[in-house]
This record gives structure tokens, sequence and C-alpha cells, in this order.
């Protein structure tokens, strides 16, 4: 989105200290500056001013800064402000005001990044659409999102993350969805949350947000979530299973490389969806990408074409065959009970000699981490499933339990052809890294 350097100071209450350049897009990131954004430095671990002259090599023609007498290079902009993470939520606000069409925000303790990939591959098929990159759904992405957004843009879709009650209001502050999107509510960072409830009321907020003249769309197989439908006076879709949800799918199968296909059933009409993205458990996402579509306008026959052609974000249920012919099923970006349980039995579904799960922690469990652990490997168990434990003894007794990556890749030396491994953990445990072992092997 284009800004003039005098527009930023505006909208921050910020002073512009030299020329009034041209501005399109921002970054907080000085590596991946391209030529013409705004640079805003954040102040955290590392202070983000510290590389403001690496931001400027790479092309950026204004900086944001909380502090004076920078040395700007010549023609870049400077705009001094009191706080530049409050100036970039500022700017994000000032982006959305620009936006006339939809936005789209998604929440949910699993399914979000999905949903929103899959939402923005619907749009995508009758709207110029912007969706965040990678995970941006914090109070740093969501405005960089929206900054990013093509002038020409019509629809927008964020993703809102949540570390405790008041966030998600935050986020919709900023951004002001027309359409919110909740998956499922789970008891996943309740070492953050406290208990089940709290993460309800923090999803919620998305709801409560909405406009009267905005569409709600619910789980209706998720007690917790349907119940939403009570925090807002916007137009209620519920999505799932359910024999009375507004979008339904029907006759749901499975090919050999875990692509669902279904009928889906919608207020607007039917249409055959066979998904590109992988697992079981993506019928529910793309439910709810369908009801988000269809609700802002999208046919039903647009639907179905988006969702066969809409790509996944990286290091989600990555299906590959090495060279030695074992499936190798890469679900490594995140887990949590709900989202670990879905990925073993997507493994179980694989047609398979030995299945083997390469597992690594599941974090923020708080005190409900030990149980769940030890329920993921009796899961395992009953589905005849080999668990290699990574970095941690939450797994039990009945997971063979290894201290790093190297071990867990030298643990899988008699892999034999037709065998399959799942490798998944939350992000701390970088278990993509056995994936790429088992490549190259």
């Amino acid at each position: 989105m284009r800004f003039k350097a005098s527009d930023v100071a505006a909208a921050t209450g910020g002073s512009l200290v030299g020329p009034d350049r041209d501005i399109d897009g921002a970054s907080i990131d000085s590596r991946s500056v391209r030529p013409g954004q705004l640079f805003v430095p954040i102040v955290a671990e590392r202070d983000g001013h510290d590389f403001i002259p690496k931001a400027l090599e790479q092309g950026a023609t204004a900086f944001l800064t909380d502090r004076s007498g920078i040395d700007r290079g010549g023609d870049v902009a400077a705009i001094e402000v009191p706080d530049t993470a409050l100036a970039l939520a500022d700017l994000g606000r000032a982006a959305r005001n620009r936006l006339n069409g939809p936005v789209v925000g998604v929440t949910g303790s699993v399914g979000k990044t999905s949903t929103k990939d899959l939402l923005a591959g619907v749009l995508a098929t009758t709207l110029t659409t912007t969706a965040n990159e990678r995970s941006f759904n914090n109070e740093l992405g969501l405005p960089l999102t929206l900054l990013g957004a093509a002038d020409d843009t019509e629809a927008v879709v964020v993703e809102m993350g949540a570390r405790g009650v008041g966030h998600i209001a935050l986020l919709c502050d900023i951004a002001r969805p027309t359409v919110g999107i909740v998956t499922r509510v789970e008891g996943v960072h309740l070492e953050l949350f406290g208990d089940l409830e709290s993460v309800a009321r923090a999803k919620g907020e998305l709801i409560e947000a909405l406009p009267d003249d905005g569409i709600a769309v619910l789980n209706a197989d998720h007690p917790v979530v349907a119940a939403m439908a009570s925090r807002t006076s916007a137009r209620v879709l519920r999505f799932g299973l359910a024999a009375d949800a507004d979008v339904r799918a029907e006759n749901i199968s499975m090919d050999d490389e875990l692509r669902a296909s279904f009928a889906l059933r919608t207020p607007w009409g039917s249409a055959e969806v066979n998904l590109a993205a992988r697992g079981e458990h993506q019928v529910a996402n793309a439910l709810a990408a369908a009801a988000a579509a269809g609700g802002i306008g999208v046919g039903v026959e647009a639907i179905a074409v988006g969702l066969a052609g809409a790509a996944i974000s990286g290091l989600r249920m990555e299906l590959t065959r090495t060279a030695g012919g074992v499936l190798v099923l890469n679900d490594a970006y995140n887990a949590n009970p709900t989202s670990m349980a879905a990925a073993l039995d997507s493994l179980a579904a694989l047609a398979a000699g030995r299945r083997i799960a390469v597992l690594g922690v599941m974090a923020e469990l708080g005190a409900s981490a030990p149980a769940e652990h030890l329920a993921i490997t009796a899961r395992a168990r009953e589905l005849g499933i080999d668990v290699i434990a990574v970095g941690t003894d939450d797994y039990g007794p009945d997971a063979v339990h290894v201290a790093d990556v190297d071990e867990a890749v030298a643990a899988l030396s008699d892999l034999q052809t037709g065998d399959a491994v799942l490798v998944k953990g939350s992000r701390v445990a970088a278990l993509e890294r056995v994936a790429a072992a088992l490549a190259g092997a």
C-alpha cells in the first residue's frame, strides 16, 4: 500500500525529518526490506535501530524511530515517534481505512493458518486478495499485512493469534474485520491462558468485534464455538459435519495421498470438492473457508475450484517419498494434542508397512502436559504406530527416547521400502530437520 512519508507522520502523530518520500509497504526485518519500503525498528531483545543502516542499504526510503539525530544517509525520510511498535499499529489502522472490501479475521486453537490459506485461495478466484504471510498473526504481523496489501485489493484475510485475553480484541481494533471465523477452541497454550474458558473468551473477541452487517463463521461441530453466536448481532453461518450446519460436507473419501474429496452442501448450491491439502482434518478447515467465501458472495463452483488449488503453508502435512521408498509425512510446523492426534490418524491411514512417529514436545500445555503426552503415546499404540520421542521424556516408557535430531535419524537407520514416518512437534523442536535428513538419505 502506497503512502507518503507525511501520511505516515500524520497517522502516527510523528514528526517528519527529511524529504517527503514515497513509501510502498513496510518491514520490521532489515534482511527482507524491499526498495521503497518503510523500515520499522522494533525494540525487543535486540534494538531494531541497530539495523537501520542495513535497511537503508536494502532500499528503504523511510524509517520510523523513537529517537532523534539518526543518520538518514541523504534523501531518506525519518519519522520520529514515541514508540515504534505502537506507531506500526497506527499505520495498520490507517491502511485498514483505505480498504473497501471484506476483511476476514481467522482464529482458533488449531487450523487457523490452513483455513486462512484455503480461504485466500478461494477468494482469489473472484477477488484481488491479500493474506498474511506465514503466521503473521500478532500485533506486528497483522499491520504489516494490511500495509502490504496492493492498492487494488478487494479482500483481505488476516490470521489472529492470541497469547492471552485481550490480544484478539487489540487486533480487531486495528483490522476491523467484517467477517470472523473461529475454527476450534481447545486446551492449547494453557500455560498462558490458564483454563479453557479463558481460551474461549479470547477467541470469541473476534466475534464480538464484528459489525451488525458482518458475518460470524462458527464451527457447528464444536459446542464451545457454536455458542459464540450469542456474542454477536452479525449474521451467523455454521459449518461442519452436522446435518443442520449451513455449510457441510457429505460423502467424504480419502485418496492414497491423504487428500479428501466430498460433496459440499451450502445455502448457495452444491459442488464436488477435491482438496489438495492433506489430512481428513482439512475438511473442516475447507468448510470454514467455503462458508466465509459464500457469505461474501463467491459462487459455489468458484469455491470448489479455489479449494482444489489452494496451497497450504509449509511444514504442514507435506508427503514425500525418499529414494529408498520410505513415505515421510512432515507436519513439523507446530503441535498440540488435537493436531497431534489428527496427524497420527493420517499416518495410520497411509498404506505402509511399519509406521513410526518422530515426535517432539507439545509446548505450553501447562499442568496438563504429562497427561496429554502420555495420551498421544497411547493413541499411537492403538493405531499400531511406534513412537520416537525427541528431547522429552513426557511420552512415557512406551516410546523410544532420543536426545536430539541426530539420534532420531540414527534410530531410523533400519527403515525399509514401504515404511512411513511422521515428523511432528512444537516449533521449538524444529523437527523438520529429521524430514530433511531422511530426504537426503
